[in-house]
């Protein structure tokens, strides 16, 4: 995947351009740049076409806002506020922390089988967190204003405050974990305690994240103690879908293009099991939620019904869940690409008409109901909603594309062997 030796400080990158700049000048340069090398590769299609529909979209949004304002969403302060912009920013956060999660088990917990995947998880983890925050930055409309409000203002009490500080903290230690594991530090005691110490912010940054949303008494569909834990449990379904297919797709979705370690573990049994067992649980927890809003009579719950009666909600629990969950219980289908590959992606669609129903269902009921409002808020997401979607993805894939060209993504802690195909193992320190 990589055409040459990985560079092992910005130093490094920083003359390895700049000396090809000057030797292919201006033009080629660009033209090397805009396809990751001379050669067409997977990382160099993602990057390009990242890039290309980053720049387009961002330029689209960009425009609309400097001359519309916030009437390019299509949220109102008397009906849903928060729309697909702020359900993409969840989407992406939580994908971050279920990456977080799955690189946890080899780096905090010990299983060494995944080790293949731990250092992707981390680079991915930081990608999709910076993605959702570009997101929210454009909702926000003045994001730097955080810069000096959150400190004045210390709202300490509020859910929001938290969440924003433990996502910081996580993103930091992410970094210096990544760092750490570029120079091929795995194992010292630094890097240990930075690995726990990003697992333990993560659990609370994402738990922080449900608790914007559980502590809203007034809005009865996200209220109760059980969204923080739903947040974490599906984070880190998020996560072991994100890291399947994303392995898969740097390898032009063929096993065989895979290095050993990678190959031997998507041909083992111990990943379908971690995902089949995730999806399990993330199934039982939507049908848990949705049984008990639509049992409840409290007022503020109506939206259940509309829910049950959304295609969208039936997209994602037998195409979402269901089938996933199949696919990866079944002993033949399990071990073959194709349906580990088709899994993972239903999983990714599923999570994400989860977060946005979650999101958008969860404020269709008027909170000051009188005869002028009948029934539900509609919503239906604006074009440039939709951009700034496209802009988080895009992000997403060109830095996937870019950290895939750049760094050894598969790398393993030297002396590290691929554990036996189908084989769980525990190191115990």
């Amino acid at each position: 995947m990589n055409y040459f030796a990985e560079p092992r400080s910005f130093r490094e990158v920083a003359q390895y351009l700049l000396q090809l700049w000057r030797t292919e000048g201006t033009l080629r340069f660009l033209r090397l740049a805009l396809n990751l090398g001379r050669e067409r590769s997977v990382a160099g299609e993602m990057w390009k076409y990242g890039v290309v529909t980053g720049w387009f979209s961002f330029a689209f949004v960009a425009y609309m806002l400097l001359t519309e304002g916030g009437a390019a969403f299509n949220t109102s302060s008397d009906g849903v506020n928060w729309g697909l912009a702020i359900s993409t920013y969840v989407f992406l956060a939580l994908i971050s922390s279920g990456l977080t999660f799955i690189a946890s088990l080899s780096m905090v917990f010990g299983f060494k089988e995944f080790y293949p995947i731990a250092k992707r998880c981390i680079w991915l983890a930081i990608i999709t967190l910076g993605a959702g925050f570009t997101v929210l930055a454009l909702e926000l409309g003045h994001p730097f204003r955080m810069l000096w409000a959150m400190p004045a203002g210390m709202q300490y009490l509020s859910p929001m405050f938290w969440m924003g500080v433990f996502y910081l903290i996580d993103l930091i230690l992410m970094l210096v974990k990544f760092y750490l594991l570029w120079q091929d530090d795995w194992d010292s005691p630094l890097s240990q305690t930075v690995g726990t110490a990003s697992f333990v912010a993560v659990v609370l940054a994402s738990g922080m994240l449900g608790l914007v949303f559980g502590s809203m008494v007034m809005r009865p569909m996200w209220y109760g103690s059980f969204t923080s834990v739903f947040f974490i449990l599906t984070a880190a379904l998020s996560g072991a879908a994100a890291i399947v297919l994303a392995v898969y797709m740097a390898y032009g979705f063929r096993q065989e293009n895979m290095p050993e370690p990678l190959r031997s573990m998507a041909a083992g049994d111990a990943l379908p099991k971690v995902f089949a067992t995730l999806i399990g649980i993330a199934l039982f927890s939507v049908l848990v939620r949705m049984w008990t809003g639509l049992w409840s009579n409290l007022d503020g719950l109506e939206g259940f019904h509309a829910l049950a009666r959304s295609p969208a909600f039936h997209v994602e629990v037998w195409a979402g869940l269901v089938l996933p969950f199949v696919l990866m219980l079944a002993p033949a289908l399990q071990r073959q690409a194709r349906w580990q590959i088709t899994a993972a992606a239903l999983v990714l669609v599923g999570m994400f008409i989860d977060r946005y129903q979650f999101l958008v269902s969860g404020q269709a009921v008027p909170m000051f109901k009188g005869a002028w409002a009948s029934g539900l808020t509609a919503y239906t997401p604006s074009f440039t909603e939709w951009m700034m979607t496209a802009i988080g993805f895009a992000i997403v894939f060109a830095c996937y594309g870019l950290g895939e060209k750049l760094f050894k993504l598969e790398a393993t802690p030297p002396g590290a062997k691929a554990a036996p195909a189908g084989e769980l193992t525990a190191a115990h320190r």
